[in-house]
């Protein structure tokens, strides 16, 4: 068998696009994974294409060479974009060689230890702020008030969540915000990054309410992304403690500034989620810095994310596997938590666009906020490109 096109399609999903790349061989197969281009990752498709060039009239169930061939290739270069464009080259080899085998994905790496997978609802309020006017309305109200942050919270115990994750939603005067100043500049305290009281009674108060609505069973998070420097995530790691949080997520390129806050605080620390490869990975465990190492299946890819989990697990560490992305995605890192003996948690984005499970031949199954991981051979679903051209990308 061997590799005759790869080629990347890509599709309108309401506030970006989604993206896909299509691998066929000669027998017919066709393996796809996701990646996506955004504006962190300018250049994506264009680096994916230029890597896919040495792979026409290779082997895709040889993964093993796949691999090696894409890390020998991208060794001056490793993480960020050339990790996430050898994650999209590779993973979409697994699925031709799960389907060419009749196999799962999670089998090619010795079985799932579960098929159930318990979901957090990521991004909880987040999409409702930024971008309501994609979402259908029936389903998500806007977040205007506080008053609405309880109902979102009744919502997610209503429909079976046990777990959410929020970022940070600043209720002001001209109404509410996503505060994000490490990721967009027009934000205030963008370049400082520091923490105001204000903030600090605004956070605590948007918890408040989400706990009000959703109970005092389920598990709350907060991502505090690259937003804060560390004097000030100490500050919040502080006031949120009364708060009973499952844990804070951090993004912090600092292995022993990370521990340091880790041993600051009683709130159980998570991050790593863009830290690529288990040569990132090593000095963050060897510091002891994580409570919960998060692992992306779309930008490590699934070799690389079943050795970085491995990795974690000798240092006792459990892995939640991070997904903000598209349903593929989701479907991915699935087959990642289906494997693991040190599985923590599965994010999962609810606020989507109606049609984005049309992209699907199979869509995710879930119910209660669990998900069904698939047994069906690859990844368990193909791409429906008539779904695609439908809704062309932006």
């Amino acid at each position: 068998m061997k590799i005759i096109s790869i080629i990347d399609l890509h599709a309108d999903a309401g506030w970006r696009n989604v993206s896909f790349l299509k691998v066929t061989t000669d027998d017919g197969l066709i393996g796809w994974s996701e990646f996506a281009e955004a504006r962190s990752t300018p250049g994506l498709t264009s680096v994916i294409r230029q890597l896919s060039q040495y792979f026409i009239g290779q082997d895709p169930c040889n993964t093993t060479v796949i691999h090696e061939l894409l890390r020998t290739i991208t060794r001056l270069s490793p993480g960020g974009i050339s990790a996430q464009a050898c994650a999209a080259i590779e993973n979409a080899c697994l699925d031709i060689r799960g389907k060419a085998q009749s196999m799962p994905v999670h089998a090619l790496f010795g079985g799932a230890m579960r098929l159930e997978l318990p979901l957090y609802w990521s991004h909880c309020g987040t999409a409702r702020v930024r971008h309501g006017k994609f979402l259908p309305a029936d389903f998500a109200q806007p977040l205007r008030t506080l008053d609405d942050v309880v109902a979102l919270g009744k919502q997610v115990r209503e429909l079976g969540y046990q777990a959410l994750k929020t970022n940070i939603i600043l209720f002001e005067e001209n109404g509410p915000r996503v505060h994000s100043p490490g990721l967009f500049q027009n934000h205030s305290h963008w370049p400082d990054r520091l923490v105001d009281k204000a903030m600090q009674e605004g956070i605590c108060e948007h918890i408040s309410a989400l706990r009000a609505g959703v109970g005092d069973e389920a598990a709350i998070m907060i991502d505090l992304n690259f937003n804060f420097r560390p004097s000030s995530i100490r500050t919040l790691c502080q006031v949120l403690e009364p708060l009973k949080m499952e844990w804070v997520e951090i993004d912090l390129h600092d292995a022993s500034e990370l521990a340091a806050i880790r041993q600051s605080t009683t709130i159980p620390i998570a991050s790593l989620e863009t830290i690529y490869g288990m040569s990132g990975f090593r000095p963050y465990l060897e510091a002891k810095s994580v409570d919960f190492a998060i692992i992306d299946v779309q930008w490590n890819g699934m070799v690389n994310s079943v050795k970085m989990a491995a990795l974690a697990d000798s240092y006792d560490v459990t892995v939640a596997a991070h997904n903000y992305h598209g349903h593929l995605s989701t479907m991915m890192g699935a087959h990642l938590c289906a494997i693991l003996p040190n599985f923590k948690a599965m994010e999962f984005v609810v606020d989507e666009v109606p049609w984005m499970q049309d992209f699907l031949t199979h869509p995710l199954q879930i119910k209660n906020g669990v998900m069904q991981v698939p047994t069906r051979p690859g990844w368990g679903t193909d791409i429906n490109e008539t779904a695609l051209h439908a809704h062309p990308p932006q």
